[in-house]
């Protein structure tokens, strides 16, 4: 029997999941924009196969068991299927919420065996780093140091390490630049002052993409902005709301909204999308206070600047754009991107073949389906080099590492980086 305090925790959560299970009328509209159907062809593994199964098992009338949680945890969370429903259906929120329910203790008999699998090495990192994130700006400089006498291509070679998730997380791991950066509390802003913004600078960026918040700052800073960074912002908590703990993202929510409150500034900017939509869409859809100002993707704001008095080097390169899912089904800003770098004279951006589908990354969906995501990774490397660009931009830091891992990996020498990191190059900031 379950106790008075899981039927409170899962009865609200079941009554929502079957509230919008129902607005699904199974056109199949979904179907070709899935990434795992179109691997599989299962209909176990399509949104409106995954849609029936949440509701019978919200429902009771299937167990949630082994085979169930398969199908759910193979889900990409890409929200393709959401950006083309008819009827709306609010499927990323659907899945998060049925994570949720899977991750909460119960013997209940129909749900079978526990179905969700913490993976040991991935909380680790969380438990040590994500609460903190500040934690990344200490390790930075020894992961370096690993790097540099080469612990970590020695640890890739060993098959006793490259086979397992430390492995598959080093080979995604870049080569550190600026190990010994630290973020000051405010960067004025050059000339005359239009304005005051903050940034959020994430938590995995702050290890491995330092290049791309720093370009940010200074991009705006020579744009007239006074940027902002303060010490008390962590991660943006969407890790948590993808695997099901929502208790916890809802507490980084508030953390940061504490950390950037009271703050003189027009919008907080975001470098990485999927941290940027998520900040955007927790409040609204847990209906919690919002921030006390809008969260901004960094290619949208800066598109809406007037740039006549910015002096910009030609680049004469053929660049390859790659949309991400959150900034493509989610933010819905794909077009800013094309538009910010079409600044660069001499320019020839090329939209990357397959940008409706998912590259693979998805969060941590690397390390707890690397089959898959692997598959989609060599689809877009194919893609890639149809193009003959000598830069592929993305603007979310997970496709970003995903991609250069694929890259290394094959021995190309085409760089990846964020729009503004690129565009930061040609107005001469290093």
């Amino acid at each position: 029997m379950q106790s008075k305090e899981d039927e409170s925790l899962i009865n609200p959560s079941r009554a929502r999941l079957l509230a919008e299970a129902n607005r699904c009328v199974s056109c199949g509209l979904c179907l070709p924009h899935c990434p795992t159907y179109r691997l599989t062809l299962s209909e176990a593994d399509s949104p409106r196969g995954r849609i029936a199964m949440i509701h019978g098992v919200a429902s009771r009338r299937i167990p949630m068991n082994e085979r169930f949680a398969v199908h759910i945890d193979r889900c990409l969370a890409c929200r393709a299927c959401e950006a083309v429903c008819p009827n709306h259906v609010a499927y990323g929120r659907l899945i998060d919420e049925t994570r949720a329910m899977m991750a909460i203790p119960t013997s209940d008999s129909s749900r079978g065996k526990v179905v969700i699998k913490k993976n040991r090495f991935r909380s680790l990192l969380e438990s040590i780093f994500i609460d903190k994130s500040s934690r990344f700006d200490l390790v930075r400089p020894l992961i370096y140091l690993f790097q540099k006498i080469g612990l970590q291509q020695g640890l890739l070679r060993s098959d006793l390490v490259r086979r397992t998730k430390l492995g598959l997380l080093l080979s995604k791991l870049p080569w550190i630049r600026f190990p010994l950066h630290a973020w000051q509390e405010v960067y004025p802003a050059i000339g005359v002052q239009r304005g005051e913004v903050a940034l959020f600078l994430g938590c995995v960026a702050r290890l491995v993409d330092v290049e791309t918040n720093l370009s940010a700052i200074l991009v705006l800073n020579q744009l007239g902005y006074t940027v902002h960074v303060p010490n008390a912002q962590t991660c943006c908590g969407a890790l948590y709301q993808h695997s099901g703990r929502i208790a916890e993202a809802t507490d980084l929510i508030q953390r940061n909204k504490n950390a950037f409150a009271g703050l003189n500034i027009k919008a907080i900017i975001s470098t990485a999308s999927g941290c940027g939509a998520h900040l955007t869409e927790f409040c609204s859809q847990y209906q919690t206070e919002n921030f006390s100002v809008p969260i901004v993707d960094i290619n949208k704001f800066l598109t809406e600047l007037d740039w006549n008095e910015v002096k910009i080097t030609a680049l004469s390169e053929r660049v390859a754009v790659h949309d991400p899912c959150s900034m493509r089904n989610v933010v819905r800003t794909s077009d800013c991107p094309y538009q910010l770098l079409a600044h660069i004279p001499g320019i020839e951006l090329i939209e990357l073949a397959g940008n409706n589908l998912c590259c693979g990354a998805a969060g941590t969906y690397f390390l707890d389906q690397p089959e898959i995501a692997e598959s989609l990774l060599n689809d877009k490397m194919v893609a890639l080099d149809k193009t003959g660009a000598s830069y592929l931009v993305t603007s979310n830091v997970g496709c970003l590492l995903h991609f250069a891992s694929g890259l290394r990996a094959q021995g190309k020498k085409i760089e990846v980086l964020h729009p503004v990191t690129l565009l930061a190059r040609q107005i001469g900031i290093q």
